[in-house]
């Protein structure tokens, strides 16, 4: 739902429940104001949990640390030209 769909519920129910003063016989607007005003309260309550579990950061075990050397062979000039390159995984940061 979302934080604005969440205080949007909440101000709504909050009008029907407090400010509006109509009689429509079969609809009684208090509890309409309520029941907005406690969905507005769940989605906001569910919308926070969501987005602190994806703030968490996750830890993997740094792996151990290894050098790849892989063998390119550009082409120059219709020249195979011999060149090797190192490929270093980042080290742990302190």
């Amino acid at each position: 739902m979302g934080i604005g769909g969440s205080i949007f519920l909440i101000a709504v129910g909050a009008i029907f429940a407090f400010a509006v003063q109509a009689d429509l016989g079969w609809l009684n607007l208090n509890v309409v104001g309520w029941v907005l005003m406690l969905a507005g309260v769940a989605g906001l309550i569910v919308t926070l949990h969501f987005w602190n579990s994806r703030r968490r950061a996750v830890v993997a075990p740094a792996p151990a640390e290894r050098v790849v050397t892989e063998r390119a062979v550009p082409v120059q000039n219709d020249r195979v030209v011999q060149e090797y390159r190192e490929v270093r995984r980042p080290g742990p940061t302190v």
